[in-house]
């Protein structure tokens, strides 16, 4: 499978959430995850490891600079049964909030 169906593909789950993220809210969350320097496919793996140790409903905090996150994250959360609530941009930081379902 190229680079080109994935991108495309994700980029399809990407505008399904679209209406359900709120993007450039701050909230709470329980566990921060600092995936920052880490590249596809590092930082979807590492959260959903975090993710293993923590309570249904718990939230987490991940920040990530890897430019495929913005499609790999909310694929992740959408085929794991994640709640992506917020999604964040800024100078090539993303900042998402997750709830464990």
């Amino acid at each position: 499978m190229g680079h080109a169906s994935h991108v495309a593909r994700g980029q399809i789950a990407v505008d399904r959430l679209k209406s359900s993220v709120n993007k450039g809210v701050i909230m709470e969350f329980d566990v921060e995850l600092d995936v920052r320097g880490l590249r596809c496919p590092l930082p979807v793996l590492k959260l959903r490891k975090r993710l293993g140790s923590l309570a249904s409903g718990q939230v987490i905090q991940v920040l990530a600079d890897d430019p495929a996150v913005v499609i790999d994250v909310p694929h992740f959360c959408a085929e794991a049964g994640h709640e992506l609530i917020s999604h964040a941009e800024d100078g090539g930081l993303q900042t998402f909030a997750i709830r464990k379902g």
